[in-house]
């Protein structure tokens, strides 16, 4: 019988255009990571042109942008250097754990995995 990891996240990270950790609104690529065990085991980054597409169109548009690629991807933990109360607030009722003011000067690997180690030290 194979055993399965309890201690599995996917995380989503915003990243700017020249790929650091950026606010989530206005992100033109989102990470897509999996971490097990305290340990990145799938990575893979998405052209999402949310920078482009934040201001075109209603504001409840773009929210529910966001709500279908964290559902799409089977996210369970959003993080970026910035998100405003009303995203936080939408991720919250998915579901989903936040993690805000991640460092725009920390590696985006680096920065998903330690993420995460926080979020299981809080558990």
């Amino acid at each position: 019988m194979t055993e399965i990891s309890t201690n599995r996240h996917v995380v989503s990270l915003a990243l700017g255009a020249d790929g650091t950790p950026c606010g989530l609104g206005r992100a033109p690529r989102m990470a897509v990571a999996t971490v097990e065990d305290g340990r990145l085991v799938d990575w893979r980054v998405e052209e999402t042109s949310w920078d482009v597409l934040h201001d075109q169109g209603e504001h409840g548009q773009h929210h529910a942008r966001i709500v279908r690629f964290m559902r799409d991807n089977g996210v369970e933990v959003a993080a970026a250097a910035h998100m405003g109360p009303p995203m936080v607030n939408t991720l919250n009722k998915l579901g989903l754990a936040v993690v805000v003011d991640v460092p725009a000067d920390m590696a985006p690997e680096q920065a998903v995995v330690a993420v995460v180690g926080a979020l299981d030290q809080d558990a």
